[in-house]
């Protein structure tokens, strides 16, 4: 367990957990409990088709997608912003606005990525 601080001065509730499926979870039931659920469903989709594929890529895609949601999720104000752009997102028809609300949601995942430890701009 880590001994940072539950809420350090940059706003985060709690510290990054490691990519793992066990500390994902944790830090979800904290800091987004509805998410659980669907968590531990896609958890199994992934597990399944591991085995099917009998490779490990599946199990990796979904510990990168959800280390991106919870670095997003640590940051509440980030997390807000996040989703009023995508309700923007769905109801703009001005390509100027599409692409700026495309640019700003690209910023947000890119730097929840950093934070998670996941590689951006090559391959995902």
């Amino acid at each position: 367990m880590s001994t940072a601080p539950e809420n350090p001065s940059d706003g985060a509730r709690g510290p990054q957990p490691p990519a793992t499926a066990e500390d994902l979870r944790a830090a979800l039931t904290r800091i987004a409990p509805d998410a659980v659920p669907t968590f531990d469903a896609e958890r199994a989709t992934a597990v399944a088709r591991a085995r099917e594929q009998v490779s490990s890529a599946p199990m990796r895609r979904f510990l990168r997608q959800w280390a991106v949601y919870v670095a997003i999720e640590r940051h509440p104000d980030q997390a807000a912003r996040l989703r009023v752009l995508e309700e923007r997102a769905a109801h703009t028809t001005a390509a100027d606005e599409a692409r700026a609300i495309a640019a700003e949601i690209g910023h947000i995942i890119d730097k929840a990525a950093a934070e998670a430890g996941i590689p951006t701009g090559g391959a995902r």
